[in-house]
């Protein structure tokens, strides 16, 4: 039993991970298992054997796809020595993913509006959004340890600031703005010098 359980998993991620580029361009509106089939190498029916339905579909994809995200940055933590090390690493990398995966940034505001309408979406958006707040922290907080500073936020507050920040810039880079990449690194920047209190000037640049 365990087996055939592993391999139903194994089965869905493959799914999962093979539909969630049709599921970004499309958005949650326009998706439905039959659209998806249409423009994937899947059948409909065998779609429908392994998700209920679009939304135990899109919910999966996004949680798959936010699992990698959450750990986009732990090796900038783990081996930045200096503050500037991790805020070049991190910089580099939120403004790559920005420009790389703008459409997959998409699918997951999408949903998250969505979750205000639609229940069945609450339990699963609240634990990526956690999980998301919890990867802001792990980098900000090194920060101010690398620089021997203390921060004036909570956690939540942090997440908040860095989320919206992101959201912007990811309107701009999808209305093919050119600048929005360069202007969410100058505005994260900015965000991190005001609420880390530091005992000596930091390297932000």
């Amino acid at each position: 039993m365990p087996e055939r359980v592993d391999k139903f998993a194994a089965r869905r991620a493959e799914l999962a991970a093979a539909t969630l580029r049709t599921l970004a361009e499309l958005g949650y509106a326009r998706t439905s298992l039959r659209e998806i089939a249409q423009n994937s190498e899947f059948s409909h029916g065998v779609l429908h054997y392994y998700f209920q339905d679009k939304v135990d579909l899109i919910t999966h994809c996004v949680r798959e796809y936010k699992a990698v995200c959450v750990t986009r940055y732990d090796q900038v933590v783990a081996t930045a020595a200096t503050p500037d090390e991790l805020r070049q690493g991190f910089l580099d990398k939120l403004a790559q993913t920005l420009v790389d995966e703008a459409h997959m940034h998409r699918l997951w505001y999408d949903l998250r509006n969505q979750s205000m309408f639609e229940e069945s979406f609450r339990a699963d958006v609240a634990a990526i959004d956690a999980s998301l707040e919890r990867m802001v922290w792990r980098v900000v907080s090194r920060f101010a340890e690398l620089a021997g500073a203390r921060l004036q936020v909570t956690p939540g507050v942090m997440y908040a600031l860095f989320d919206g920040l992101f959201q912007q810039a990811l309107l701009r880079r999808l209305a093919g703005d050119p600048g929005a990449a360069d202007d969410l690194r100058a505005a994260v920047t900015a965000v991190v010098a005001q609420v880390v209190v530091l005992d000596r000037e930091p390297a932000l640049g």
